[in-house]
């Protein structure tokens, strides 16, 4: 078969319009190399849109624009139907992009067709696959387990404070009361560990920029002096539908513990700052679903970053980097999220943590 064909309609400024619906890159190109059309996947990648890409050399896109200059050559004269390469892909400001990449004539003369496949993300598909799966088996086992703890806590608790009425020696009734004390610390950790289960899902018009603003208000509450909160806000983003006052909680569950690892910077008083950025991101897959539209909020802090061998563990349950920590706060984060079919995401390096809250859009 010479030939792919793209569409069997006269070309026209809608003669690709199917094509935004894919999750995968596509050009179409001249056979030249000029771009004719980069559907919404491309655009979203390449940080441009297709009124700026039209035009222009696709070639330079690659980091070896030998590679799809070749490819173009070759179906010029009709070598084969379709070429496959691998390739990195450059994007302005950005890491390149690793892709799988497949080039075809269609059925139109000097036009071809480049097809895309981001290697990074089938690896971050599989990620999110794996979270959720993890946060999943974390929930039932952490439910469990706490409903396991509390029973024997509130027979152990009592017992010390008969014990205690019957002691003779008040010197003894410290002892007594150290059981009482820490029976109480593990049945607050047990509370907390079943707290995102005891409510149902509360579902109202969501604005995210009123959930950000409370959870700037509030963190800079606790941290008055030497923290600095950048609102970088997307306003045309629509409200939707969920529960506020658990996306409140996630939110500043995040924010607070950025705050947390800021605070030998602020002790230091080196700027430290946290920015929260609201953008909508377009024909995206979570959870193997894809969506025409999410929302795309981002918490940013300039701290140390986390630790790197935390950085598989940072969503499980009673896993924290800070002294103290409960390990519980992104845990629970993560499943508020989930409840909105969304996902939290982390990427970080020294200067520079990046938390990525995803949820589709209507």
């Amino acid at each position: 078969m010479p030939y792919l064909p793209v569409n069997t309609a006269a070309a026209g400024p809608g003669r690709f319009q199917a094509l935004d619906f894919l999750s995968l890159l596509v050009a179409v190109v001249h056979s030249d190399g000029t771009l004719q059309f980069a559907n919404a996947a491309l655009e979203n990648t390449l940080g441009l849109s297709r009124r700026t890409l039209q035009g222009m050399d696709f070639a330079p896109f690659f980091s070896d624009p030998q590679l799809l200059q070749t490819a173009l050559q070759a179906t010029r004269q009709h070598d084969f139907a379709a070429l496959r390469f691998e390739a990195s892909l450059r994007r302005p400001h950005q890491e390149p992009m690793l892709v799988h990449v497949s080039v075809a004539a269609t059925e139109l003369a000097q036009e071809v067709l480049v097809e895309l496949w981001p290697l990074e993300q089938q690896a971050r598909q599989e990620r999110e696959e794996r979270l959720r799966e993890q946060a999943q088996a974390h929930k039932e086992l952490i439910r469990n387990l706490a409903h396991e703890i509390k029973n024997p806590l509130g027979g152990l608790r009592g017992a010390a404070q008969l014990l205690e009425l019957e002691l003779t020696n008040p010197a003894l009734t410290e002892y007594t009361q150290v059981i009482v004390h820490e029976a109480d610390r593990l049945q607050s950790l047990v509370d907390r560990l079943l707290e995102p289960h005891r409510h149902p899902h509360q579902v109202g018009d969501v604005n995210i920029h009123e959930v950000c603003e409370r959870a700037r208000t509030l963190v800079l509450l606790e941290y008055p002096q030497g923290l600095r909160v950048v609102q970088d806000y997307d306003i045309s983003i629509p409200e939707f539908r969920g529960d506020r006052a658990q996306l409140l909680q996630a939110v500043l569950n995040i924010v607070q513990n950025a705050a947390q690892a800021l605070v030998a910077k602020m002790a230091r008083g080196e700027p430290a700052c946290i920015t929260l950025r609201t953008r909508v991101a377009r024909q995206i897959t979570i959870g193997r679903e894809r969506h025409k539209l999410a929302l795309q909020l981002h918490v940013i802090d300039n701290g140390p970053g986390v630790p790197e061998a935390l950085r598989e563990r940072i969503f499980y349950p009673l896993v924290s980097g800070r002294d103290g920590g409960s390990g519980l706060g992104l845990a629970l984060a993560q499943t508020f999220v989930q409840r909105h079919d969304g996902i939290l995401e982390c990427d970080s390096v020294p200067g520079c943590t990046d938390f990525r809250l995803l949820i589709p859009l209507p």
